[in-house]
């Protein structure tokens, strides 16, 4: 009986690196700790082949380093492999998986984005586990597309959609998607996929997809976040000036319209003379709208029904890619929408 064979791609972080005393830093490996500690545990029933475009901290990613992920991935004969699993570090783990959800959309073979919050030569670590979930998934549900594997302390290994999973929680690291739903959890060795009205049925993971196209990320935006008394006045572009300005809106889709340095309302409006586009997110299509945000959706670009994060990769992809921002934030590639 042959067996399965999966590439894995290594980028570095947390799952890359050791703890020693209070400092966490790479490897520098040539062999995979990961690899060996998979094989301990679960055996080596499955062949790996292992690439190593780069090896950094999640949190040092250039552009460049996207690049590099990116055409190692692409090169990858996907005739040979039953899937992908590709290490990243957790700070930056949500970026990098959404924005492969979107160039990648229509990869007929799965690639699973596995990290770690703490290094392998530590105790807490779900490094293996997060692999070992990968290598399952691949293995028995067949889903071409970009996933995330992860486990949190105290629950199952779940498998999320890449272009739904959302910044780590501050302090404790937890990895949720957007509205806490992933796409299946493992329980008792199965995979019980979550349903429900805005999840993806089996069946529409399965269907063809069509492909993104060439795509170029620009760099030129900003992102702000809405906090009590923030004072739009401080973000002057006078000097230099991005061509977008993303702000992340409260959760009921909600930014201060009152006062004047505060006011959301006279921050578009300069923006809009310096012609810089604002887009505001994450809301709710289908939700009530509060008073103070009624002016919004006439005076910029709203994105609906996805993560901040996703909103951000979108932005940036059409900016770069010359595509128009309206059109590209209401298109779903890879079930980023959640309505």
């Amino acid at each position: 009986m042959m067996k399965n064979r999966i590439c894995v791609i290594f980028t570095g972080g947390t799952i890359g690196s050791f703890a020693e005393g209070k400092t966490v830093d790479l490897r520098h490996e040539n062999k995979s700790i990961l690899l060996e500690l998979y094989r301990e545990k679960y055996g080596s029933e499955i062949e790996f082949d292992e690439f190593r475009p780069l090896d950094i901290l999640s949190e040092n990613v250039q552009f460049t380093d996207l690049d590099a992920m990116a055409a190692c991935l692409r090169a990858v004969n996907k005739k040979k492999y039953d899937g992908v699993i590709m290490t990243h570090g957790t700070d930056t783990l949500c970026f990098t998986a959404g924005l492969f959800s979107q160039i990648f959309c229509d990869i007929e073979i799965p690639v699973v984005f596995v990290s770690a919050l703490h290094p392998l030569n530590d105790a807490r670590s779900k490094g293996v586990e997060n692999f070992a979930g990968a290598v399952d998934f691949i293995e028995h549900e067949q889903l071409g597309g970009v996933y995330v594997s992860f486990k949190n302390e105290g629950e199952n290994l779940k498998i999320h959609l890449a272009s739904r999973v959302i910044f780590a929680e501050q302090i404790s690291g937890r990895c949720e998607s957007v509205l806490d739903l992933p796409l299946c959890e493992l329980i008792d060795g199965q995979f019980v996929y979550t349903s429900g009205a805005h999840m993806p049925s089996k069946e529409q993971l399965l269907q063809k997809r069509n492909p993104y196209g060439a795509y170029a990320l620009c760099k030129d935006i900003v992102t702000i976040r809405a906090r009590s008394f923030l004072d739009f006045s401080y973000y002057n572009f006078g000097a230099k000036k991005p061509r977008a300005a993303l702000i992340e809106l409260y959760h009921s889709g909600t930014v201060c319209t009152a006062g004047e340095e505060t006011n959301v309302l006279n921050f578009i409006e300069y923006c809009r003379e310096l012609g810089i586009t604002v887009i505001l997110a994450p809301v709710d299509s289908v939700a009530r709208v509060y008073s103070s945000a009624l002016e919004l959706k006439d005076k910029c670009v709203i994105g609906y029904d996805m993560s901040f994060e996703m909103t951000v990769i979108k932005v940036m992809l059409a900016l770069g890619s010359g595509k128009d921002i309206v059109e590209e934030l209401e298109k779903n590639y890879f079930f980023e929408k959640i309505n």
